[in-house]
This record gives structure tokens, sequence and C-alpha cells, in this order.
């Protein structure tokens, strides 16, 4: 039998992990309060970048860093030899980049600018409720009478958040809160189709490839706007905020957000995802004045709690590991 001095020196390596994995998920845990914070002030800080450089001239120098950024990633994981895919997964990873960028970071761009911070956060935390409908349609996932539910209680939250800016007239408000819809169901489909890819390949590799395909077509699309911007005329704060939300929210951002879900796990990060809004609406309150009436209040409210309903009322859960980074791309 082994001795009392054996059975306590087997136990310290035991007992030191589980310290080690308790100081892991302590850090992990304000990393993701710090992050919510970052995404939430993030809308009110790309309002003010657009107004400066407009909405196109900031899609070109995004997507003047963002490559570069991927590749750098990519030499720091695995020099200069990067994992070479099937032509496939290749041809997969550019409708990504298509879907996820061009399509999706573009419209999102926009819908920002004509929209107000709290609406466009709100807006886009719908996107559960998309990705939810397109597993659905697909005939991966049926949808139980709670998550149809949930679904009927986000829609009816969305118009009455939305009924003060359509009875008002406000159309182009209106215009950028329908552009960010789509937005969020092109990143649902995004978060569906990248599923198997990320299954072989592994996160980064497909961020980072799917990020330098649909890097050229933005470029494109952008140019014209970003050839008249007067770059000269941009002060240094604003040049400061276009770094901050392409670097430090989008790119970093998601990074950090991988290695959170890693640690805690995704069922118990991604209900964190709904202190966002409020976030963003406290920031934009504060910052810019933006006010909400009560029915805006209630809205808001109903449309959260709708989409916590339809993500979290199946027993089975999904590995939806990015549906719980609605701003990795944004």
């Amino acid at each position: 039998m082994p001795s009392s001095a054996d059975r306590l020196a087997a136990a310290l390596p035991a007992e030191s992990d589980s310290r080690t994995h308790r100081a892991r998920e302590r850090l992990a845990w304000w990393a993701a309060l710090v992050l919510i914070l970052v995404w939430g002030a993030n809308f009110s800080v790309q309002k003010a970048v657009f107004e400066a450089m407009s909405p196109g001239g900031f899609l070109f120098v995004r997507y003047l860093i963002m490559p570069v950024a991927a590749a750098l990633l990519l030499c720091s994981r695995h020099g200069k030899r990067w994992p070479r895919l099937p032509r496939a997964d290749l041809v997969a990873l550019l409708k990504l980049g298509i879907a996820g960028h061009l399509l999706h970071v573009t419209l999102v761009t926009y819908g920002i600018h004509w929209s107000t911070a709290f609406s466009s956060s709100l807006i886009l935390g719908l996107g559960p409720v998309f990705t939810l409908l397109i597993l659905r349609w697909l005939g991966i996932e049926r949808m139980t009478r709670a998550q149809v539910g949930g679904v009927a209680v986000a829609c009816v939250g969305v118009l009455v958040f939305l009924s003060d800016k359509l009875l008002g007239g406000q159309w182009r408000a209106s215009g950028g809160d329908l552009v960010l819809l789509v937005a969020a169901a092109f990143f649902s489909y995004y978060t569906v189709a990248a599923k198997p890819l990320i299954e072989r390949h592994g996160g980064v590799t497909v961020m980072t490839y799917a990020t330098l395909m649909g890097s050229g077509p933005v470029l494109l699309v952008s140019l014209p706007a970003g050839l008249q911007v007067d770059w000269m005329a941009v002060s240094p704060l604003i040049w400061a905020g276009m770094l901050w939300a392409v670097l430090v929210s989008a790119f970093l951002g998601w990074l950090v957000w991988g290695w959170i879900n890693a640690v805690r796990g995704v069922a118990r990060t991604a209900p964190l995802l709904y202190l966002m809004p409020p976030v963003a609406g406290l920031v934009a309150w504060f910052i810019t004045g933006e006010h909400y009436t009560a029915i805006k209040l209630a809205g808001a409210a109903l449309a959260l709690a709708g989409v916590a309903l339809a993500q979290f009322a199946s027993r089975v859960r999904r590995d939806d590991v990015l549906e719980s980074s609605v701003t990795v791309i944004d």
C-alpha cells in the first residue's frame, strides 16, 4: 500500500493543476468583461471614424491593414511554410471571404454609419436567431417550440424597438437597421459555413485565409472612396480610432475571444454577449448624447430575451464556436 507521503506527493500536482486552472478561468472572466467593454464602445468609435473619413474610406484603410495583420499572424504560427489546403477548401474559404468581408463587413460599416450605436449593437446581436434559421433551413437542426417562440419574441422586440424610427419617418436610420439585419444574416451564414473548415484546419487558419481572400474585393470596391479622402487632414485622434477599431477590437479581440472560449467553454461565455448592447447604449449616451425612450428600451429588452430563449432553449448544445464571436469580423 502507498504510504501517506506517497499519497501526498501524488495529490500535490493535481492540486497545483487545479489552482492553475482556477487562475486561468478568473483571468478569462476578466478578459471577457474587458472585451465586452471594448466591443460595446467600438460602435461609437466607428461612427466617429466614419464621419471623419467616410465609410468607404474606412473600409479602404481597414483592408490595407487586415491582410498584413493576417499574414503576420500566419508567419508567427507557421513561419514561411503556411498550411497547404486542398483546392476545394480554398474555394470554400474564398466564399467565406466574400460573405464575411465583402458582404458582411461592408454592410455593417454602412449600416452603423446610417443608424445609431445602440441600434447597431442590438441588431447585430440577432445573429444567433439567423444562425438557428439557417441550420433549420439546411436540415441540420430542428427547432423546438421554445426556440420558435424565442424567434417570434425577438422579432416582436425588434419591431417595438424600431417603431419610433418608422413612425417618425427616420428613413435613413431605419434603412441602416435593415442593412444591419442583412449583415447579421451574412455573418450567420459565415458561422455555419466556417464550422467544418475550422474542424479540419483550426480557427486561426480559417480566419486568416478568409481575410486574405476577402480583402482584395473590398479594396477594389472601396478604392474610389479611399481616393476621395484627404488623408493629410485626418487627425491623429481619428487615426487612433481607426487602429483601435481594426486591430484592437476586431483582430486582437477575435484572438482573445477564442482563448476565452477555450478556457471557459462556449456555453458559459456566450451569454456575456448580451451585455454588449447595454454597454454600447451607455457609451453612446455618455459620449454622443444618444437618448432612448421607454418604448425603445422595452423593445431592446424584449429582443434580447427572445434571442436568449432561441439560443439556449434546446437542451442539446450546438457547437457554434463562432456564434459567440459576433464581432470577430466587425
